[in-house]
């Protein structure tokens, strides 16, 4: 039996990428895994990759946007699974795109998502706990950008400045309930479409890897893993913590 036996992870944003990879890790860890994205039909390949573990499986619609989306993909979620143990708040959208340049309907598409979304997932899912008097934890995904200025990416380096933020005042509000908080934020990871990205401009490529004191890319693996560690039951001491994934990248 694994130590994460019996309980119950829900993952935002999981029908691709980090999110579908972090509801593998999971389950591998032994969760059962509720995901969610825009579109519920998006997630068969991430509901085929927790099953493969013998983990229960269970999607549903979700717009972080909307707080009334939120509500019912938490009450649907419980009932399918019975239960949340551990949120995992990784849907979010990225913005490159000179300061100058950004229009005011972008900046608030941005943090309407990667804040307020973020904010009222925590806060309704937290309200879920206290509620049925049970404790719980929640993983949010921020970025390096918190903690480093870059150009051309300052709407969505606020945003995420603005997770880790919420990540450290609701550790403080909710510890009295046994609620942990936390934060995992990724430094420069070779995703496929930033490969892609790489491949069309190698100059960028060979700037942003001699800034990694590592000397590599992280792989979606590394924040996967990291994540995976928060959520599980050997990290039960580490509340209000960003644990930047970055290869050094925020030392220098």
């Amino acid at each position: 039996m694994t130590t994460n036996e019996g309980k119950v992870a829900l993952v935002t944003g999981a029908s691709y990428g980090l999110g579908a990879m972090t509801a593998d890790y999971l389950a591998r860890d032994g969760f059962d895994v509720a995901v969610t994205d825009l579109k519920v039909e998006d997630l068969s390949d991430t509901i085929a990759l927790i099953e493969k573990h013998g983990r229960k499986a269970f999607a549903t619609a979700l717009d972080v946007r909307s707080v009334d989306s939120i509500d019912a993909a938490l009450a649907a979620t419980i009932e399918g699974m019975g239960k949340i143990d551990v949120l995992i708040n990784n849907a979010g959208v990225p913005l490159s795109k000179p300061a100058l340049d950004v229009e005011p309907e972008e900046f608030d598409n941005v943090q309407n998502i990667n804040v307020r979304g973020c904010y009222f997932m925590c806060q309704r899912f937290a309200r879920h706990l206290v509620d049925t008097d049970r404790p719980g934890n929640i993983v949010n995904l921020a970025s390096t950008f918190a903690v480093i200025g870059v150009p051309g990416v300052s709407v969505y380096g606020i945003s995420k400045a603005a997770v880790a933020g919420i990540t450290r005042h609701l550790a403080a509000d909710w510890a009295k309930y046994n609620i942990r908080v936390n934060a995992v934020g990724p430094g420069a990871t070779e995703t496929k479409i930033r490969a892609a990205n790489f491949a069309a401009n190698p100059e960028v490529r060979e700037w942003n890897l001699s800034r990694i004191p590592m000397g590599r890319f992280g792989e979606p693996e590394d924040t996967a893993e990291a994540v995976a560690f928060l959520a599980g039951n050997k990290s039960e001491y580490i509340n209000g913590h960003l644990l930047v994934v970055d290869g050094a990248l925020t030392v220098t």
